[in-house]
């Protein structure tokens, strides 16, 4: 991809799935290189939380943090081994700075005509937010299809800090979310995705957080962490202020979510 000079300011990835990449280690060193100086890696099943700590672990570096989320996404809810998970979450909350990726998805296939498939969903998803609220951790929290039952059970239960991930959902849910003091991540998909660029521009700059949610493609070209510039020009361009005070705000977002 193409990028700019090298930033003033460094900025942070809070949503990559780096336990999903090719060549993983070249992909940190051009996300260093260009600025991007922490990244939240998350998981979405039993096997991806083991990866996400070993590779927080195994890559973390001076120029570069990266610093573990783990959870189970809603399409692993079904999972024989989600309570093994929820164990394994537990009894490493220590070593993490986030629960996630964690939520609802009702525009799933399986979902869409399966209420029995949403209540386990949402059963799974009550059970980390219990979790995290136990461990006093942030939630990473993904709620396509569903943005205003996930709001409902983050607030019931009373999740201190809560990042609502690539958000895109009704404008009357945002309110909701910001006027509980929760936040927002922006993706890539800000540069065209008018429902997410909507979010982005109703939400002030003090509750977003950037992101990649590598490797989703976007537009038909596979993400990784650098692409988190790609976010901050889009939020920058929807703002109309400069691509250096995205990255002080939204640096200092994520540093007070995570308590980096």
């Amino acid at each position: 991809m193409q990028h700019r000079g090298e930033m003033k300011v460094k900025v942070i990835d809070t949503h990559a799935h780096l336990d999903e990449l090719n060549n993983l280690e070249q992909a940190l060193d051009r996300a260093a290189k260009a600025g991007v100086s922490t990244i939240i890696a998350v998981s979405i099943d039993l096997n991806s939380c083991k990866k996400t700590l070993a590779i927080a672990e195994t890559y973390s570096r001076e120029s570069l943090k990266v610093y573990p989320a783990l959870g189970v996404h809603p399409s692993s809810a079904l999972e024989e081994n989600v309570e093994e998970a929820l164990e394994y979450v537990s009894e490493n909350s220590k070593r993490i700075v986030a629960v996630g990726e964690v939520g609802l998805d009702f525009w799933l296939k399986e979902a869409r005509r399966n209420e029995e498939v949403r209540r386990r969903q949402e059963n799974v998803f009550c059970r980390f937010l219990e979790l995290a609220k136990n461990h006093s951790k942030p939630v990473l929290i993904h709620s396509r299809g569903a943005w205003e039952r996930a709001y409902e059970l983050v607030k019931g239960y009373d999740v201190e800090k809560a990042v609502f991930h690539w958000f895109s959902g009704p404008e009357s849910v945002l309110k909701d979310i910001l006027d509980s003091g929760y936040y927002i991540s922006a993706t890539p998909a800000a540069e065209y995705s008018k429902a997410h660029r909507e979010a982005v521009m109703k939400t002030p700059l003090e509750r977003i957080v950037l992101e990649t949610d590598c490797p989703v493609r976007y537009k038909d070209e596979e993400s990784e962490p650098i692409f988190v510039l790609k976010t901050l020009r889009a939020v920058a361009e929807i703002k109309e202020v400069e691509d250096v005070e995205v990255a002080k705000q939204t640096t200092k977002n994520a540093l007070h979510i995570f308590e980096l």
